[in-house]
């Protein structure tokens, strides 16, 4: 009999495919259907190969790498669909002020005095560690010489599709608009077909940069075959800004009678969208990132996300730029205030479940960025773009419901594995990929720069 075994054993091991990383025991939440108890996910050469029970995938895949998750949540990556990653190094500069007198009066001035390509470098580095420490695998950027942040986002091991920021006065890296037209095609020609990194083209808002270099935008957007992020419709005085300059225009209104809009255009915030904006939206399917600790914390409004959502719009979540609009990128955070935002503002508690923000810190934001046949949900033959949640800890127990409890208990603390590409980017919360405390040195060099060049005239 124990010679039937070991031969049965033996023919086993042969018979087994090959894994990079086995991720076994968990309840892995696939987005794209119902949760598997004690379910696995299977990994290699960067995809899901396979996803399900773990009595199936366990005595079909043999791993180099295997992740024990019982008592843990197994999910996709969160995308975070709207940020300014290097702004990690601004954080808390000037809290408590409306969006125009925060640009104008405080990050505007501190970004002329200090944004540099090193600036970028260390800034892009502690954004990588908070986002791979809290989940996110997957993030849209709109700053400056944003080809040394997509090094930097490379060396970490995230996905990013990362847009240059154009707009109508000097910045840290481009001083003419020429110069910031010359950038984006080196830029966008230098990384194009990246296997992590998307390059982007990205115009600030529309009361920042004129109709003809708006219509410039799109239709080099066009011709280089990159997407375009944007802010849209984020306060009252954007509103006000672009009805002045464009026959009592609202910015979508004004956005569509240039042809601005299309599939390939993300738009931050939607806060003051009207319903006619809404239904534009959908029709170019034209995505939006809703950012509601941003829009919280600069007092602009409540986004209409649930409407939107109902019009079919692609709808994903962003944490903003983490520099007074937010002051973090935990995408827990987000989820949690988008739920309860449109609770309160519906005056409905079923407005937004803890199920529908998930999804759209997911597979609404990958669909948002067009990646939705890449990342977003945890699919056979998608990029292995994985994160295992600790549930276990006082803070999320007793846990009725899986999804509750990573919505509305637990947060970015919570995440003990981040993978993306089939690449381990942290293990048992020990970030891999990125000097941790070196960069947590120069962050505090940076502060006392900041805090020095804001003093001098």
């Amino acid at each position: 009999m124990r010679r039937i075994l070991l031969i049965l054993l033996f023919a086993f091991a042969a018979n087994a495919k090959e894994a990079d990383i086995l991720i076994t025991g968990g309840t892995v939440i696939t987005i794209a259907g119902p949760d598997i108890e004690n379910g696995s996910v299977a990994i290699a050469g960067g995809k899901i190969v396979a996803v399900g029970p773990s009595s199936k995938i366990d005595a079909a895949y043999h791993a180099k790498t295997t992740i024990h998750a019982r008592g843990m949540a197994v999910l996709p990556g969160f995308v975070n669909a709207h940020t300014h990653v290097p702004m990690t190094l601004f954080r808390g500069i000037a809290d408590d002020r409306d969006l125009m007198d925060w640009l104008t009066n405080f990050i505007f001035p501190a970004e002329a005095k200090n944004v540099s390509r090193d600036f970028v470098k260390w800034g892009t580095r502690l954004g990588a560690i908070e986002m791979i420490q809290s989940g996110t695998t997957t993030f849209a950027d709109m700053y400056y010489f944003e080809s040394d942040i997509a090094r930097e986002t490379k060396a970490a091991g995230l996905r990013g599709v990362l847009g240059e920021t154009m707009i109508d006065f000097p910045v840290a890296d481009n001083k003419t608009w020429d110069d910031a037209v010359k950038y984006i095609r080196d830029y966008v020609k230098q990384w194009k077909g990246d296997r992590l990194i998307t390059p982007a083209l990205a115009p600030h808002a529309p009361f920042t940069v004129s109709e003809d270099h708006l219509k410039q935008v799109r239709a080099l957007a066009t011709k280089l075959g990159a997407p375009i992020l944007i802010h849209v419709s984020e306060t009252k005085n954007e509103l006000q800004q672009v009805a002045e300059k464009h026959n009592n225009m609202t910015p979508g209104v004004y956005l569509e009678s240039i042809g601005f809009l299309g599939d390939d255009v993300l738009a931050a915030h939607g806060v003051w969208l009207t319903p006619d904006e809404i239904k534009t939206l959908a029709q170019r399917k034209t995505g939006v990132a809703h950012c509601p600790e941003s829009n919280e914390m600069l007092a602009s409004g409540v986004a209409p996300v649930a409407a939107m959502r109902s019009a079919g719009v692609d709808v994903g979540l962003g944490t903003d730029g983490p520099a007074g609009s937010n002051n973090n990128l935990d995408m827990f955070e987000e989820m949690a205030s988008a739920a309860r935002l449109q609770k309160v503002m519906r005056g409905d508690p079923k407005a937004l479940s803890a199920r529908d923000v998930l999804e759209m810190a997911t597979i609404g934001g990958a669909r948002a960025l067009n990646m939705g046949d890449k990342i977003g949900t945890l699919e056979t033959g998608k990029r292995a773009d994985v994160i295992v949640v600790d549930l276990q800890q006082a803070k999320t127990q007793p846990v009725y419901s899986v999804e509750s409890a990573i919505v509305y208990a637990a947060d970015g603390a919570n995440v003990v594995d981040t993978i993306v590409d089939g690449k381990i980017l942290m293990r048992d919360r020990k970030v891999l990929t990125v000097d941790v405390p070196s960069t947590l040195a120069k962050a505090k060099e940076y502060r006392d720069r900041v805090v020095a060049s804001l003093k001098s005239k």
